[in-house]
């Protein structure tokens, strides 16, 4: 249920929060909006990541140490959990680590530099990798939830 619960954060942040976040700081022409918004979601994902990796971890240690089952069904299911604390840790500590160092060491707001700039490229791509890690993770959260469903109707 913890891992289910952290989906639906994490697919709220990813479809709602993120996006109405840079919407309505464009809407009222906030002064270096994209760069406010930047800072929101940046913020609330940093909380989605540490969460899904402290649940994560947890589970794992419940699924270890009060095993009631074994088989692939099982190895999948801590494959799955693993994979969720893997990506979040990851997208937290690695990527958006290096987000923020770059941001920090820029003079201007990010979207202030040109298209072509290299640090402007760099952020972009890494920006896209917090994309594919938080969408792993989530992938894996919910492989994690329907075979954690499928073994409770089976029992």
């Amino acid at each position: 249920m913890l891992i289910s619960a952290w989906l639906g954060a994490a697919l709220f942040f990813s479809a709602v929060v993120a996006p109405a976040a840079f919407a309505v700081l464009r809407v009222y022409n906030v002064t270096n909006a994209a760069e406010v918004a930047g800072g929101i979601v940046n913020r609330s994902l940093g909380v989605i990541n540490v969460s899904g990796f402290l649940i994560s971890v947890l589970v794992l240690a419940f699924m270890l140490f009060f095993r009631n089952a074994y088989g692939r069904a099982f190895l999948a299911q801590l494959v799955s959990v693993g994979i969720v604390a893997l990506m979040t840790a990851v997208g937290h500590w690695l990527i958006a680590a290096r987000m923020r160092a770059l941001r920090a060491a820029l003079e201007l707001p990010i979207d202030q530099l040109a298209l072509t700039d290299p640090r402007r490229v760099a952020f972009g791509n890494l920006h896209r990798y917090s994309v594919i890690a938080l969408a792993v993770a989530m992938l894996a959260a919910l492989v994690v939830s329907f075979l954690f469903a499928r073994s409770t109707q089976s029992n």
